[in-house]
């Protein structure tokens, strides 16, 4: 499984609840250009309209820039999911503060996925004591690695 982009900022601004992967409707040269070019998931996320489900604000680059005539970057892309799992979505975008982020594109057996989550927005102390959390683990390990060493 070759990982082509992450979303690492989702990790900290937001608390990952549950993760789901899908498959996204792409046309060839959107294909080719994530293999070769990737994309920038910040700024992307997921929505659902009409009993379906959509990632939008995904700029995936013209394979050849050259060489397209009516091709839009910025285009809405389906996304592939069961029935059962759309509507267990739906449910829980319903509830309030939850919203759907995503968190990686990959390739699996040939076919691009891309893999988002149900979030809870962090606020700022959280984020605070995360850090502060990281920083004395740092601190601790490093204290066991100079008593160990000598």
């Amino acid at each position: 499984m070759g990982v082509l982009t992450e979303n690492k900022k989702a990790y900290y601004k937001y608390e990952i609840l549950e993760r789901f992967e899908a498959g996204i409707s792409l046309i060839g040269q959107e294909v080719k250009s994530l293999r070769t070019q990737g994309i920038n998931l910040a700024g992307s996320f997921v929505v659902i309209k009409n009993g379906e489900i959509f990632w939008i604000g995904a700029k995936i680059p013209p394979y050849q820039p050259k060489n397209v005539s009516n091709y839009n970057p910025d285009r809405s892309r389906k996304l592939l999911l069961k029935k059962e799992e759309i509507k267990y979505l739906i449910g829980k975008v319903k509830q309030k503060g939850l919203t759907l982020i995503p968190l990686k594109v990959y390739t699996k057996k040939g076919k691009i996925k891309l893999e988002f989550a149900i979030v809870k927005g962090k606020r700022e102390i959280d984020k605070r004591d995360l850090i502060i959390k990281r920083e004395t683990e740092r601190e601790i390990d490093r204290e066991l690695k100079l008593r160990g060493g000598s």
